[in-house]
C-alpha cells in the first residue's frame, strides 16, 4: 500500500463499525504472531470463544505440530487443543501474507536482552515489518511482548504508518502485556485480568472490545505507555522483593539463623508484610529480564535505577552462593569438589514446568563443572539440556541419588519422592526448602 494512501472519513467510520460488528459477531479472523507459551494459549482461548484463529510462526516444526493437533505447551492439553484444530477453528502457517485476510493480529514474540543488558527488539521489528507489508483498513494490531515504555508509539507505530493509513481511524494499535504464569493451575490466560492501552481512545475501545470476547476481565488504561509500564512494574516488584529475600538469606547464613523459619514467622502478620522466598537464582523469561528494560529506559532518561541494579546483582550472585554451600558441605565431609559426584535435582526454572530459560540450574551446573565435579541431573519435565557445548540427559532419580556424593535440590517439583531422596542420599543441599519438616544432619539448607 502506497505511502500516499488516503481513506475517506465516511469510509473510516464504516471501517470502525464493520470491525466492531465482526468482533461482536465473532466472525473476525484472528491472527497470532509467535506460537510460544504466550501465543498458543491466547490462540486457543479465542478459538474456544468461536473465532477462526490463524497462528503465524517462523519455525516450521512448531507449525507442523500445531497443524497436527499436538500442543507443545504444557498448560494447553491436547484434549482441548486437538478438537479446535480438527474443526478448522485453529490453524498455523509460516506465511505472513495471510495477514492481508485478518481482522486482528496479536504480536507475541520474544523480547530478550542482549549481553549488554539492553533490549533486543529484532523479533518485534521483524513481526511489525511483516504486518506493515500486509496492513489494510480495519486491522487491529496488539503488541503483547514485554518491552520498554514507548515501544508501541516509537517503534511499532511509525512502521505501520508508512502505509499511509491513520491510526485510530483506518487501523488500530494497542499494547496489552502478557501476564502468563506457566504451570499455575489457578491463573491462566482466560482468567488473568487483561490490561490494554491504545494509541488513541478508539484504539483502546476496540482492543478492549476484542479481548472481552474471550477473556474474563479486561482493564483499559489511558495509553500504550501506561500498559507497557504496568508489566515492568509487576515484574520489577517481584524481582526486587526476591532480591531482598535473597539478601536476608545471605545475612541469616552468616548469623546461623534459619531464614525459612524467619519468613514463615513474619508471614503470620496479617498486614504490612508479603512473603517472598529466597532461592538459587531467578529464572524464566520475565522476572530476570523485564526489570532491565526499565533500567535501560531509565538510563536513557537520565535516571539511575538503583533498586533494580542492586537486586539484579544480588539475584545474579545466588548460583555462586549455592556452589559455595556445596563446597562447604563437601569440605565438612573431607571431600573436594573436584572429582565429587554431584546430582542436580531439577533443571526447570520453577516447579512443575518444563521451561529452562534463564534457569539457575544451568549456571550451577556450569560453575560446578568448572570446579571439576562430575555432574548428573534429573528432572521429570526436562529430558535433555544443552549448555554451551555440554549435552546432558535426565537420569533416573533414585539410582542417581545412590551414586552421588551430594544432591542439590534446585527445583522443588511436587511429584518427587523426597522421603526416599533423604533416606538414600549422603548429603543434600536444599535451595528451595523442599525438605521442610525433614530433620537430618545430612541436609544443608540455603
Amino acid at each position: 500500500m502506497s505511502s500516499e494512501t488516503l481513506v475517506h472519513p465516511a469510509e473510516q467510520t464504516a471501517t470502525v463499525e464493520r470491525l466492531r460488528e465482526r468482533i461482536l459477531a465473532r466472525t473476525a479472523r484472528v491472527g497470532v504472531v509467535g506460537l510460544g507459551y504466550v501465543g498458543l494459549p491466547l490462540a486457543v482461548e479465542f478459538a474456544q470463544a468461536g473465532f477462526e484463529v490463524i497462528g503465524i510462526d517462523v519455525q516450521h516444526s512448531k507449525v507442523d505440530q500445531f497443524n497436527a493437533g499436538h500442543s507443545y505447551i504444557k498448560d494447553v492439553k491436547d484434549d482441548a487443543f486437538t478438537p479446535l484444530v480438527k474443526s478448522g477453528k485453529l490453524r498455523a502457517t509460516t506465511d505472513f501474507s495471510v495477514i492481508a485476510t485478518l481482522d486482528t493480529v496479536d504480536i507475541c514474540v520474544p523480547t530478550p536482552l542482549r549481553k549488554t543488558k539492553d533490549p533486543d527488539m529484532s523479533y518485534v521489528v521483524s513481526a511489525t515489518d511483516a504486518i506493515a507489508a500486509h496492513i489494510h483498513p480495519g486491522l487491529l494490531v496488539m503488541l503483547e511482548s514485554t518491552t520498554y515504555p514507548g515501544t508501541t508509539d516509537e517503534l511499532v507505530l511509525p512502521k505501520l504508518e508508512t502505509s499511509g493509513l491513520k491510526v485510530g481511524e483506518d487501523f488500530f494499535l494497542c499494547f496489552s502485556p502478557e501476564r502468563v504464569d506457566p504451570g499455575n493451575p489457578k491463573f491462566q490466560t482466560a482468567n488473568i485480568p487483561k490490561v490494554v492501552g491504545g494509541i488513541t481512545a478508539r484504539c483502546t475501545e476496540i482492543g478492549a472490545l476484542f479481548y472481552n470476547q474471550a477473556l474474563e476481565t479486561v482493564v483499559p488504561v489511558s495509553s500504550t505507555k501506561v500498559a507497557e509500564m504496568v508489566k515492568l512494574l509487576e515484574n520489577t516488584f517481584r524481582m526486587i522483593n526476591i532480591g531482598l529475600a535473597n539478601e536476608i538469606a545471605l545475612l541469616c547464613d552468616r548469623m546461623d539463623i534459619d531464614v525459612w523459619e524467619v519468613i514463615d514467622a513474619a508471614a503470620t502478620k496479617p498486614f504490612g508484610f508479603m512473603p517472598f522466598y529466597p532461592g538459587p537464582g531467578l529464572g524464566g523469561h520475565c522476572i530476570p529480564i523485564d526489570p532491565f528494560y526499565l533500567s535501560w529506559k531509565s538510563k536513557e532518561a537520565g535516571i539511575e535505577a538503583r533498586f533494580i541494579d542492586l537486586a539484579g546483582y544480588i539475584n545474579g550472585r545466588m548460583p555462586e552462593f549455592v556452589v559455595e554451600k556445596v563446597q562447604n558441605a563437601l569440605n565438612n565431609a573431607s571431600k573436594p569438589v573436584r572429582g565429587s559426584r554431584i546430582h542436580i535435582l531439577g533443571a526447570a526454572y520453577k516447579r512443575d514446568i518444563d521451561d529452562v530459560r534463564e534457569s539457575p540450574a544451568l549456571d550451577i551446573i556450569m560453575l560446578l563443572k568448572r570446579l571439576g565435579a562430575s555432574i548428573t541431573y534429573s528432572d521429570p519435565y526436562v529430558r535433555k539440556i544443552r549448555i554451551e557445548s555440554l549435552h546432558m540427559e535426565s537420569q533416573e532419580l533414585l539410582p542417581a541419588v545412590d551414586a552421588a556424593d551430594c544432591v542439590v535440590i534446585v527445583t522443588d517439583h511436587s511429584g518427587v519422592d523426597y522421603k526416599s531422596v533423604v533416606e538414600r542420599s549422603r548429603m543434600i543441599v536444599d535451595t528451595r526448602n523442599a525438605l521442610k519438616g525433614f530433620q537430618s544432619e545430612k541436609i544443608v539448607r540455603l
